[in-house]
């Protein structure tokens, strides 16, 4: 992978970054949200996290396998759904039923299938932000479904909807939950790059974004993404996009 950065140049402001800076770089990560200020739809038009049914993005990790940094083959097929899921939780106070899009996310290691997870998402309308609310999780082995760790349900457990990717200017320093579900899913984002170039199988992409994930229930977990216009996620940890099949 070539990544070559460029400044980026201009005021940028979103609601997401926390107003105070405390020393050490100990700011909190935004766990709360105006979805009642939102028209929440199943279909959007954030460039960085396309929620287009029929969508298809392929991934492997063979350039990282050849490079001799990644000891297991993998690979993602990440496919926006023709089928949505209603959830119901409190907005505001107030129960209300949401019309989610449903994207799988399938991924084998060394041929064999791993985990399928179905995820949750919608968009507000009016800022493009997508909004995580929950999972279904399968994790296999030796073809048999073993376990659904990390699956979490808005609405549920007192579990509430994160933030996957926000919408307008992407702000550097931004940190917020992509997952609010106590004790079963806590990732959260950190905005660390804007104005890249990157190659992958795909293509070459520009003006790409990156994210740097963590979650206060292990430590040691980090993870590192680059989304780029109109292409949304191209790199997760080794795993590179090959292939997009657009309905």
């Amino acid at each position: 992978m070539q990544l070559h950065y460029s400044m980026v140049i201009g005021a940028l402001a979103i609601a997401l970054l926390p107003a105070v800076v405390l020393a050490k770089d100990k700011r909190e990560f935004t766990d709360s949200f105006p979805l009642g200020e939102c028209d929440l739809t199943s279909i959007g038009e954030n460039r960085y996290f396309v929620l287009k049914p029929g969508r298809e993005a392929h991934f492997n990790n063979f350039q990282c396998v050849a490079e001799g940094e990644c000891s297991e083959t993998e690979e993602l097929v990440i496919s926006v759904l023709n089928e949505t899921r209603d959830i119901t939780l409190a907005i505001d106070g107030e129960a209300t039923t949401v019309t989610t899009r449903v994207v799988e996310e399938r991924e084998t290691v060394d041929g064999q299938l791993a985990e399928v997870s179905r995820n949750f998402f919608v968009e507000c309308a009016a800022t493009q932000d997508v909004y995580y609310f929950g999972e279904e999780v399968d994790i296999y082995q030796d073809g048999i479904v073993v376990s659904h760790e990390g699956e979490w349900l808005a609405g549920a457990g007192g579990a509430e909807p994160g933030i996957i990717m926000p919408g307008g200017a992407f702000l550097l320093g931004a940190r917020y939950f992509q997952e609010v579900a106590p004790e079963v899913a806590l990732d959260r984002a950190e905005h660390i790059g804007a104005g890249l170039a990157i190659e992958v199988p795909a293509g070459n992409k520009d003006d790409c974004v990156e994210v740097e994930e963590t979650t206060p229930l292990d430590k040691k977990s980090v993870s590192t993404k680059i989304y780029c216009p109109d292409s949304g996620l191209v790199f997760d940890d080794g795993l590179e996009l090959v292939l997009v099949i657009e309905p």
